[in-house]
Parts: structure tokens; C-alpha cells; sequence
């Protein structure tokens, strides 16, 4: 009889459970026939963490059954987008509602109705779940809403100035002659990824903590005397790869010793992260306190944001204070650290392997890079002087971020239903309804794009009419760079409206500054395999780029290692 019940429990909890959820499916369901969309239901949450850690391999394992296709294989797993592209929308609508027990998720390709949604930020909120992991180390501005956001933004925003875009520039000069220095001396890499995410750390570390190091390759040895970057960037390293336990069961909450050693190495990198910003807060607050001269860094301008509230340290952020809590600084430097870095690297990894099946395209920009620093040594150019004559460069940055955005930006009706128009019909969207602007299908619907939407052809990005955005380098036919409209804009890499990122022109210096070290002297090319030549060799890395691309935290190459590439000097 014990037994028997002790059987009965699960059975019951399990039927419970299920008759929950499909009560919820259907709840949701009658939510969205009003609307009039297209809908398609799948039965597992999209959001849901834990199916967030296996919603790959199993639609990757049901789609070996004979039957195993539809809608869930096809839908309800992370990255579907970059694999479907705008054919969902072509085939249902601008906008879809996908149905599932937990929340409908809009997944929306119109650039009025996204440009719209992005306007209207009171009414269209950021979903606290989708900001959980960036609330780690404090609030800061991309988890913040209304009056404190807008503290945030201001403060944060003006970090972002063009003294620090300077020391971007030179720190990825600097960084991109040690890589060239290392792949050319190589007759192969694999590390593509390897070494574009350590020289995206090595940038943000001396743009955010004033902090240099010299650039070592992915199998070079660091010498004991040398101070370097291991520990900070391994224990970010740590938190990003392994983001989803940490949001999942909180930062304290790793160090149970009952826990996987794995959880336990994770609470670890968070000390580790937190130790390396602490001591840079307060070693920049003792310069400060001392008047000694400061340089132009984001943790400099944050501190100095920090302490224009003499009485910060015993301030809550619900208070009106016009600087910085001690935490939102380090919430704010854990966000520029996460959106600076990994982001930067995987789209700096995905555009050079690109740019290996173009050759014409790296003479291109190789031809605007030469023209523009003629007689002046890399090391020795400047922001100001070079980065606005670099339109071509700029062109191959943005054709990357439209072919392979990092991370969608998810906003929410929140707790009241909101009309939004959607193509020529006004739609009331329910509440509590995740809308997606679906990046992918927005940056390569032929609508907006053209018959050659889903090609890397970054001379779209060029015009002959003169623009804002820069000037031409002389002895060339007049080349200005293509700036998108700042509304009902199909291309929103860097979001839009007042949220849009603040990094945005710091991830440019960056991309252009690599771009220079790496191809003004040299190209690069995908080395053949057994059987292949030089054409066939790229025709197959420009499949493995748009196959093996997918999301983990953000969008990124996921064997990168398979991409073998050649340095050769012009």
C-alpha cells in the first residue's frame, strides 16, 4: 500500500502539472485569436531557462524520426531565426504569435511597427526575465525602466565620448598588430574566435579600466613575471559561457558545496569579477580624492559619476540621487564588459572569416586603408584623423552586424494590452505578450534588401551622395557612408530609439581599428582541403558561416575551430 502511493505522488504531480500547462496553452491561445494574427502553438515556453539548456539537441533529435518535423523543429528552439531567415514572415505575415504555456511571444518584421515599438518605451517595457542575468553585479542601464533608466542613460551616455573613442582606436590598433604578428607567423590558425575574444578583452580593458596588455595568441605561452588579463577575462569568460544556472539559481546560491563543481567554479568567477572591479573603483576614487590627473576611461567617468552624490554609498536607487551607486557602477561595467565584449568578438570572428571568402572585398578595404594612412604608420594614426575616412571599413562592419545581429532586444505589453500597427491593420496585442523584433528576417527580407538580401556585399553601405557620416579619403571618387534612417529603418543592429545601445560608436572604432591592423598589409584566405582549391575552399567556409552560426549566449560561429585560415603578406 506504501509503495503503491509512494507511486501514485509523481504520477499525480506529473498529470497536475500537465493539465496546468495545457490549461495555460489554452488561456493563451483564446488570447491571441483575437488578435487576427498568423499563430503558430508550440508546446514548450521559449523563454523557459531550463528547456533555454536542451531546446537544441532535442529538436536536432526529433528531427531524425521519420515524423519528426513541424512546427517545434522548426520554431521552438534558440536561433531558429538565423537559419530561417525572413521566410516565415513571407509565408504568414509581418507578424507572428507563437502560443505556448507560458507566454505568447510576437515575433514582428515590419520596420514602421519595430520603430514604433521602440519609440513608445513606456508603453513597450524591456521583460524583467529577459534582463535577470544582467542584474548580477547591480542595476544598471539595460535592466532599469523610467526615471532611473533615464539616470543611467544620461550618465552612461556620456561616458561614451570621443576621448574614450580614441583610446578604443589606438588599443585596437595595438591589439590587431600583435594578431596579424601572430596568425602571419603561422602557416595555419583555427583560433579565429580564440583570439578575436581576447583582443576584444584587452580593448574593453583599457577603454573601461585604463588597463594595457600585450596581445598573446591562443597557444603562446604567458611569462610568469608578466602582469596580464588571465584572471579577469577567464572569470568573464565563465559567466558568460555559463550565464543560465547563474540566473536559473542566483549568484549566491553556487556555492552550495552539494551543487556540480561547475556551479561552484561559476560563483568563484563571479568573486574573481567583482574583486577586479572593486579594485579598480576604488583605486580611481583614491586619484580622484587626491586630484590626481585622470585619464579618459569609462570606469574614470563612472566614479566620477559616483561620487557627485557625496552621500551615494547610503542612497537607494529609488532615491533621487544624480549619481551613481558603488553597485550600479559595477552593474554598468559588468553590461559594457557583456555587450562589449563577447559581441564585439563574435561579430569581429564572423566578419574576418566573411571577408576569407571575398578577396575582392579585402582589396577593397585594404585600398581605402592604404589610401587613407599614406605615410602615417598605423600605430601612430589617430581617431579623429582616420576612423571618419574609412567608410568602406565601416561598410563591412555593418554588413556583418545585418547578416549576424548578436542579440534580438525583446520588449513587452506588460501589464496592459497595447495597439501597434502592423502593416496596414492596427493590432491590440494582449498583455503580457513578449514582442520580438525578429532581427534576422528584418535585416534580410528583399523587401528592404533586395534580390541579393541574404549576400555579404557591404558596398550597399556606400553611396556617392555626400552624408553626415564622414568624409572621402582624396585621390578617390567620392565614397560617403550609408547612415540608416534613424526611424522606420529595416537595420536595427545597435536597437533603436532612445534605448539603443551606447556602445554602439565604441564597437565601431573597434571593428575598423582590427580591420586596419589586419588587412593594410595582409590578406587572409581559407586553406584548401584534401581535394579542394582555393574557390572551393571558400565556397565551403561561406557554408560553414551561414550553417554552424547559432546562439548560445549571443549569436556566434559554433565550431569556429573548423574555419582554417592563411595569413599572407600583400
Amino acid at each position: 500500500m506504501t509503495y503503491s502511493l509512494f507511486l501514485l505522488v509523481p504520477l499525480v504531480s506529473s498529470l497536475a502539472t500537465a493539465l496546468f500547462l495545457l490549461y495555460r496553452l489554452l488561456v493563451n491561445y483564446n488570447a491571441a485569436r483575437k488578435t487576427d494574427l498568423p499563430i503558430i502553438v508550440l508546446p514548450v515556453d521559449c523563454g523557459n531557462p531550463l528547456w533555454l539548456i536542451v531546446d537544441r539537441k532535442i529538436a536536432q533529435w526529433i528531427r531524425r524520426i521519420p515524423v519528426g518535423s513541424g512546427t517545434f523543429t522548426r520554431f521552438n528552439w534558440r536561433g531558429w531565426e538565423i537559419w530561417d531567415r525572413y521566410k516565415a514572415h513571407q509565408q504568414l505575415g509581418d507578424g507572428i504569435l507563437f502560443v505556448t504555456p507560458g507566454k505568447n511571444y510576437l515575433q514582428l518584421c515590419d520596420a514602421e511597427a519595430v520603430s514604433e515599438i521602440f519609440q513608445r518605451r513606456a508603453d513597450f517595457l524591456r521583460p524583467p526575465e529577459a534582463t535577470e542575468m544582467l542584474n548580477i553585479f547591480g542595476p544598471n542601464v539595460g535592466t532599469t525602466d523610467g526615471t532611473q533608466w533615464q539616470r543611467h542613460r544620461k550618465i552612461t551616455a556620456s561616458s561614451f565620448n570621443e576621448q574614450v573613442n580614441q583610446r578604443v582606436w589606438m588599443e585596437s590598433i595595438i591589439q590587431s598588430t600583435g594578431l596579424i604578428h601572430y596568425w602571419s607567423s603561422k602557416s595555419s590558425i583555427t583560433s579565429v574566435a580564440q583570439d578575436t575574444r581576447t583582443v576584444s578583452l584587452h580593448v574593453m580593458s583599457g577603454a573601461i579600466f585604463g588597463k594595457s596588455y600585450p596581445f598573446r595568441g591562443a597557444d603562446e605561452d604567458i611569462p610568469t613575471t608578466a602582469e596580464n588579463s588571465s584572471g579577469y577575462g577567464e572569470a568573464l569568460k565563465t559567466i558568460l559561457d555559463r550565464c543560465i544556472p547563474l540566473v536559473v539559481l542566483g549568484r549566491k546560491n553556487l556555492s552550495k558545496p552539494w551543487l556540480p563543481k561547475s556551479f561552484r567554479e561559476l560563483y568563484q568567477a563571479t568573486l574573481v569579477f567583482q574583486d577586479h572591479m572593486t579594485k579598480a573603483y576604488e583605486g580611481e576614487k583614491k586619484a580622484m580624492m587626491r586630484n590626481d590627473k585622470l585619464e579618459n576611461n569609462l570606469m574614470t567617468s563612472l566614479v566620477r559619476a559616483s561620487l557627485a552624490d557625496p552621500d551615494q554609498k547610503g542612497r537607494t536607487t529609488e532615491s533621487h540621487q544624480q549619481g551613481l551607486t558603488e553597485e550600479e557602477v559595477y552593474g554598468n561595467v559588468f553590461v559594457f564588459n557583456f555587450a562589449g565584449h563577447d559581441a564585439t568578438a563574435n561579430s569581429l570572428a564572423i566578419g574576418i572569416c566573411l571577408l576569407a571568402t571575398r578577396p575582392d572585398l579585402q582589396d577593397w578595404i585594404a585600398e581605402e586603408i592604404n589610401t587613407t594612412l599614406t605615410g602615417v604608420d598605423s600605430s601612430e594614426s589617430s581617431y579623429e584623423a582616420a576612423f571618419p575616412r574609412l567608410p568602406r571599413c565601416l561598410a563591412v562592419v555593418y554588413e556583418t552586424v545585418r547578416l549576424y545581429t548578436a542579440v534580438a532586444i525583446a520588449k513587452s505589453t506588460g501589464s496592459s494590452p497595447q495597439s501597434l500597427k502592423i502593416g496596414t491593420n492596427t493590432v491590440l496585442i494582449p498583455k503580457n505578450t513578449v514582442i520580438i523584433p525578429n532581427y534576422s528576417a528584418l535585416h534580410t527580407h528583399p523587401r528592404y534588401w533586395g534580390d541579393d538580401s541574404l549576400e555579404f556585399e557591404p558596398k550597399r553601405w556606400i553611396t556617392h551622395t555626400p552624408t553626415t557620416k564622414g568624409s572621402p579619403a582624396s585621390s578617390r571618387p567620392a565614397e560617403y557612408f550609408k547612415e540608416p534612417t534613424t526611424r522606420n529603418s529595416p537595420f536595427v543592429g545597435w536597437s533603436g530609439g532612445a534605448r539603443s545601445c551606447p556602445g554602439r560608436k565604441f564597437a565601431q572604432v573597434e571593428f575598423v581599428g582590427v580591420l586596419v591592423g589586419l588587412f593594410r598589409d595582409f590578406k587572409v584566405l581559407p586553406v584548401p582541403f584534401k581535394g579542394e582549391d582555393e574557390g572551393m575552399a571558400r565556397v565551403r567556409l561561406l557554408h560553414q558561416i551561414r550553417t554552424d552560426t547559432g546562439m548560445r549566449l549571443l549569436l556566434q560561429m559554433l565550431h569556429p575551430e573548423k574555419a582554417v585560415l592563411e595569413w599572407k603578406k600583400r
